[in-house]
């Protein structure tokens, strides 16, 4: 029979207690870049919860290879050095015993090395379930972070993670998903859903966390949209509504769930509003939460009269000018304002601004014959639109044939119809979208609809361009002009000087707090209440005007009539010609006119052959490759994102530039013809002995 071997057994190390100043740090400690804990944090967790782990020490010999009752540490230098902290913050006595390992065998460069590398590091997962251990056992979110040196928001993230569907996060266990896509299921709570986006997300290559992201937020509002603000977030919760928020992204607010709820809520505030209006007394009320561009189009509006501000008034404002001069000198070296003083500087803001923005008022008998329009602005707050008078209710004078003769050509006062009116037949057909299959990978025709909308966008901006620069619609009204009086029935022009002024807001929905759309309507209610309000004197007022006034006046009365909407049954392809040369003459961008490609006004109305075309043309043909397999709605989703800082246009939108040179706003200068020296200068001579003051000009 084989003698069966025997196994060697193994001796540990002795363990014994050293006092701290019997050890001194070895110079063979393997670590030497500083990472992790550091030493002041380390010395406070050992103060809090005592040394947890051993040090492993070596005894120090002399020449002759005798013990000398020194030892070193080449492993746990970094709780040396704390421990030799709290010694010098007199927490601990330089003599303490100290739990250590004695190693006589090897070398100690062996001993710091295998303790380091054989240390496995935590996983994420258990320190996410370890805080929710703790807090379920009573430690509350800041006594948490204060035990770990962390903020209280890193561990409300990691308790949010150790919240997710135990099912993914054993997915997440076993690295099959990664960090960045498990903090994006936590925006909500509900596991359900958290397991059907990943199971919907299994049969995709793209599982990008801003994906799953959508996915989960699909359906709700977000807490930037009009109807959010106008509610609150409190009065929506309060309400029983769930706010989803991500704690690891910003998500401007989150998003509201119950988009239902949202809109009850909405629509019962919006008709609190709307009685507090009727109690004032007008003949009607309209109320919704957003009418089309142009509802006020053919309604004349009463100017009322501005209430001036009172003596106490006059005085509160000047003094919190005051206080905001001090705050801001007391604070011109600072990197920023104090809280307590930029709270103060909101608060006086705020007050100033409902000092300077001085209330309307109107006499009973115009409330008797006009009305108002509420509705929610793009801020969130309840606008009011008072003191409009509809044709039904206007007194009709009687009048002769001859009277009515010379008004059949004329619509009353041109600058109380709606600023961006562009005129649409009644019996014109929609022009819908195409039906073609969405999922169609050739570049199709644009849809007609879709032309139209961006189009209308293009008016707008084209409308606001030319108000800012008179000279360019000196030139414009000079050349329709020109071609109605020297080549008759030639309307190669997108200026319809007739003059009328056309609705663009039935082509494009939102379009009323676009910035151009802001800027015209600001500017014509500024031109509004600076004309007589009885059109007699409209002469001699502007008579009165400076030559300046005047120029900004025809400009933006010049700008009302343009029209370079693409209409499927209205074609003016000479007119949208002109409408291009136009816009190179103003330089035109609608990037900074506010025009973005969206899911609502671009990428989900097109094939997925002209969502890849723009991101191609954007980005690269890298950036298109990596959507190119994904659905419609994923794509435009990540088309939506590559394209947001890029600038891209589609075609209908894009401003040509001329590179032939010599030309001025697009058209050859060899083709003008110039005026004498003399002319200008009798011209310039008559222009400065009318210039006046006017307030206009001075804007």
């Amino acid at each position: 029979m084989s003698r069966s071997k025997k196994t060697k057994q193994i001796s540990l190390s002795a363990s014994r207690d050293i006092p701290l100043d019997r050890l001194v740090l070895s110079q063979s400690n393997v670590r030497h870049v500083k990472a992790g804990v550091s030493i002041e944090e380390l010395a406070a967790d050992i103060a809090r919860r005592t040394l947890l782990a051993s040090l492993t020490v070596r005894p120090l010999l002399d020449d002759q290879g005798r013990e000398t009752g020194q030892f070193e540490v080449p492993a746990g230098g970094r709780r040396y050095r704390a421990l030799e902290l709290l010694v010098k913050q007199k927490r601990l006595a330089k003599d303490a015993p100290i739990p250590c390992i004695v190693r006589t065998e090897g070398i100690a460069e062996e001993d710091s090395l295998a303790e380091n590398i054989q240390r496995a590091p935590l996983h994420a997962l258990d320190q996410f379930r370890a805080f929710l251990s703790m807090r379920e056992k009573g430690m509350s979110e800041e006594e948490i972070a204060a035990a770990f040196f962390v903020s209280a928001n890193i561990v409300r993230q990691r308790l949010r993670l150790a919240a997710i569907s135990p099912k993914l996060l054993d997915i997440y266990a076993d690295d099959e998903m990664n960090l960045d896509q498990l903090m994006a299921f936590a925006v909500t709570a509900d596991h359900q859903r958290q397991e059907q986006v990943w199971e919907q997300l299994g049969t995709s290559w793209s599982r990008e966390p801003y994906r799953i992201r959508r996915m989960l937020t699909e359906g709700a509002v977000k807490a930037t949209d009009r109807r959010a603000r106008f509610v609150g977030i409190e009065e929506y919760e309060a309400a029983g509504g769930i706010v989803l928020r991500d704690l690891f992204h910003s998500d401007e607010g989150g998003w509201l769930q119950d988009a239902a709820l949202l809109d009850r809520l909405v629509a019962e505030k919006l008709e609190r509003g709307a009685n507090l209006i009727r109690e004032e007394g007008w003949k009607w009320v309209e109320a919704a939460i957003d009418f089309p561009y142009g509802h006020n189009f053919g309604l004349r509006r009463l100017s009322g009269e501005v209430d001036t501000m009172s003596h106490e008034e006059a005085a509160e404002l000047e003094a919190l000018r005051q206080e905001a001069a001090r705050l801001e000198e007391e604070h011109i070296d600072a990197e920023e304002f104090s809280e307590e003083a930029d709270r103060r500087m909101g608060e006086i803001e705020t007050r100033i601004e409902e000092l300077e923005i001085r209330p309307v008022r109107f006499a009973e008998d115009q409330k008797s014959t006009s009305g108002a329009f509420v509705s929610i602005d793009g801020a969130g707050c309840l606008r009011v639109e008072r003191g409009f008078v509809r044709p039904e209710d206007e007194e009709r004078p009687e009048t002769t044939e001859a009277d009515a003769e010379g008004k059949a050509g004329g619509s009353g006062r041109g600058l109380d119809a709606d600023p961006n009116a562009v005129h649409t037949p009644v019996n014109a057909p929609s022009g819908a979208d195409n039906s073609a299959d969405e999922e169609d990978d050739s570049v199709r025709p644009l849809p007609e609809r879709l032309i139209t909308e961006l189009t209308a966008h293009r008016t707008i901006a084209l409308r606001d361009a030319l108000a800012g620069d008179p000279h360019i619609a000196f030139i414009a009204a000079l050349h329709a002009l020109a071609l109605r009086l020297f080549y008759p029935y030639v309307p190669d022009s997108c200026l319809e000087l007739e003059p009328k002024s056309v609705t663009v807001g039935s082509h494009a929905p939102g379009l009323a707090d676009t910035k151009p759309a802001l800027a015209i309507a600001e500017r014509h209610e500024t031109w509004r209440k600076a004309l007589p309000e009885d059109p007699a004197g409209l002469w001699d007022e502007m008579v009165g005007f400076d030559a300046d006034s005047r120029e900004a006046l025809f400009a933006h009365c010049v700008s009302l009539t343009v029209n370079a909407v693409h209409e499927s049954w209205n074609r003016r392809p000479k007119a949208l010609a002109h409408a291009d040369r136009l816009a190179e003459a103003l330089l035109l961008d609608m990037t900074g006119a506010g025009w973005r490609p969206t899911l609502e006004t671009y990428l989900g109305r097109v094939t997925k052959g002209r969502i890849l075309e723009a991101v191609r043309e954007a980005c690269g043909e890298e950036a298109a490759d990596r959507i190119a397999g994904q659905k419609k709605d994923a794509m435009a989703a990540s088309a939506e994102e590559l394209l947001a800082d890029t600038g891209w246009l589609p075609e209908p939108l894009r401003t040509p530039v001329s590179a032939e040179p010599g030309t001025v706003g697009g058209a050859n200068a060899t083709d003008v013809p110039s005026l004498a020296p003399e002319t200008l200068d009798e011209i310039e001579s008559e222009a400065s002995q009318d210039d006046t003051d006017h307030p206009i000009a001075a804007e």
